[in-house]
């Protein structure tokens, strides 16, 4: 029964791992190269029963809470935006995870009629140093495109971070389905009861 369950447990780990592994492949490979060899998360949505001004408007009032610094930049496009923003990254075990950096990114956004696409593109990583307060902090002056990771870090390092960035191109695209889709329920009113107190 020992040996049984022993078994059990290692073929339960194997799983995990197993599942951890499919998942991270699965983020990675939503990054696609651009006609310029830089890495870019774009999609393109069909959204036929929306009009172009309700998706950008939609679209536009999500995309200010992303940044606290800046705020989105009408583009060259009719019904076009972009905006930078940057999301922290992590090191070590899930356990005793800390803090590696940031990855700055741009996300730009156009509506037309019938459909609308997006691209996170410009990830750029900046390392994180512990200050003398014990705060880990940005350090100044070092500025690394995800394309050129491999030149000061290894490919290990670079492939945690192209998983990171994925995840987080994800999330992203997760919340701004979301607030594109959104439909508002109509309150309804209660019905009122009428009555005549005119009568006894």
């Amino acid at each position: 029964m020992a040996y049984l369950y022993h078994m059990k447990k290692k073929a339960f780990g194997f799983l995990i791992l197993f599942l951890a592994v499919q998942s991270v492949f699965a983020q990675k490979d939503s990054l696609q190269v651009d006609e310029n060899n830089s890495y870019v998360y774009y999609k393109l949505v069909e959204k036929a029963d929306l009009p172009a001004d309700t998706v950008y408007e939609r679209a536009y009032n999500f995309v200010k809470g992303l940044s606290k610094e800046n705020k989105p930049a009408k583009g060259k496009a009719d019904k076009a935006f972009n905006i930078s923003s940057k999301f922290i990254t992590y090191g070590g075990m899930s356990l005793v995870r800390k803090e590696t950096g940031e990855v700055k990114y741009t996300l730009n956004f156009q509506a037309v009629d019938g459909k609308y696409r997006y691209k996170l593109s410009n990830f750029i990583f900046i390392p994180y140093k512990r200050d003398r307060y014990g705060n880990m902090t940005a350090v100044p002056g070092v500025e690394v495109p995800i394309e050129k990771f491999t030149n000061k870090y290894t490919q290990k390092e670079k492939d945690a971070t192209l998983d990171q960035i994925a995840a987080q191109s994800l999330a992203i695209e997760a919340r701004l389905k979301h607030a594109v889709d959104k439909t508002v329920t109509p309150v309804k009113q209660p019905e009122v009861k009428k009555v005549n107190t005119g009568n006894w």
